[in-house]
């Protein structure tokens, strides 16, 4: 069973030593195939050309009043029809390999190949669904935008004594002072709700780091998105889609292996500090102990969103991502049967990455 923000019962995690995890040095840069950088320079100048042409002037009519046979007026021509949103995967290969039923449980779900950006298996993925945990996605990537680097320390706000007590929690208390890096962890491995909402108050107000949210998800073509809040709890308005988490996903697989190596670690102790207590946390993922070469990345429910996880795995230099929503306690048993059919694809058979630059944003 994987929980996410509500939590559910799991067996006890053992413990990674102090030593086992430390130091932890800010790991090399990946240097990702050329083909997938490469398909993410064009999507600002895409953007901008989109923008351009929804604000073009309407063009003028003229004046009712009396006509004049021997002058016509010449009216402007018709401003172009707008341009549709650029596609942040490739989807040529789903499209001419139609899906095989793999007896999946999740209700929405779809697999891409980071390498080449192309999506090879989908089920209802641009469904507008609840996202739980898998919100944290974007809390993370737009607190890395606002943030000078890992090791900042940032203060716990009084805002976290009013979060559900059933709800998944690192067990922070407000006025503890923590690093961005001890966060990440509380995140990715506990699903912490309280750490997520320290993100959101650390930089900004916090309706200001939401708004920021909801921008960077509108600037990754995330177009079946918009988040209420930064842990994903249930609410009205606070959805996504399969694909719109994929592409979070991918942008933190892809240009962040700083944050994917905290992601695929499976126990951690942060030793106690002047600021805060010692914490000792194990990961939720359970596809990281039973599938070899998984790497994380984040799981999550909710009552109304059932089971969801975003699943990164490699393989003989392949690198793959899997995101479900709305599975049950077959959640991992779906990872695993749609991983060994992304892998079972000789890359040979996939097209190109698309040439829109969108993951970089």
């Amino acid at each position: 069973m994987d929980p996410g923000s509500r939590r559910r019962p799991r067996a006890p995690a053992v413990v990674t030593s102090v030593a086992d995890t430390q130091p932890r040095e800010e790991p090399p840069i990946r240097r990702w195939p050329g083909r997938a950088r490469s398909a993410l320079a064009g999507f600002l100048l895409a953007a901008v050309a989109l923008a351009s042409t929804a604000s073009a002037p309407a063009g003028r009519h003229p004046v009712s009043g009396p006509r004049r046979a021997a002058a016509r007026i010449a009216l402007p021509p018709a401003p172009p029809a707008p341009t549709p949103p650029p596609t942040p995967f490739g989807d040529t290969y789903a499209l001419e390999h139609p899906a095989p039923d793999l007896d999946l449980h999740a209700q929405s779900a779809v697999l891409v190949d980071l390498d080449t950006l192309q999506v090879l298996w989908e089920r209802d993925p641009h469904a507008r669904r609840a996202p739980a945990s898998l919100t944290k996605l974007m809390t993370v990537l737009v607190a890395m935008d606002l943030a000078t680097s890992l090791d900042q320390t940032v203060t716990v706000p009084n805002s976290v004594t009013g979060l559900e007590p059933d709800s998944t929690l690192m067990g922070l208390v407000p006025g503890e002072r923590l690093s961005l890096r001890d966060l990440m962890y509380g995140i990715f491995l506990e699903s912490g709700n309280d750490a997520a909402e320290t993100l959101a108050g650390a930089f900004v107000p916090r309706d200001r780091f939401i708004q920021l949210m909801n921008e960077k998800a509108a600037l990754l073509g995330m177009h079946d998105t918009h988040f209420s809040n930064p842990t994903g709890l249930d609410a009205p308005d606070h959805y996504s889609s399969a694909y719109d988490l994929a592409i979070a996903a991918a942008a933190i697989a892809i240009q962040r292996p700083d944050i994917m190596s905290i992601a695929g670690t499976r126990s951690v102790v942060i030793p106690a500090g002047d600021g805060h207590p010692e914490y000792d946390m194990g990961t939720l993922i359970r596809l990281v102990d039973v599938y070899p070469g998984a790497t994380g990345l984040k799981t999550g429910y909710t009552d109304e969103a059932g089971y969801c996880l975003a699943a990164t795995a490699t393989r003989a230099g392949r690198h793959l991502l899997a995101v479900l929503l709305h599975s049950d306690t077959g959640l991992t048993e779906d990872a695993e049967r749609l991983l060994d059919y992304g892998f079972a694809i000789p890359p040979s058979a996939e097209p190109p990455p698309p040439t829109v630059d969108l993951l970089t944003q």
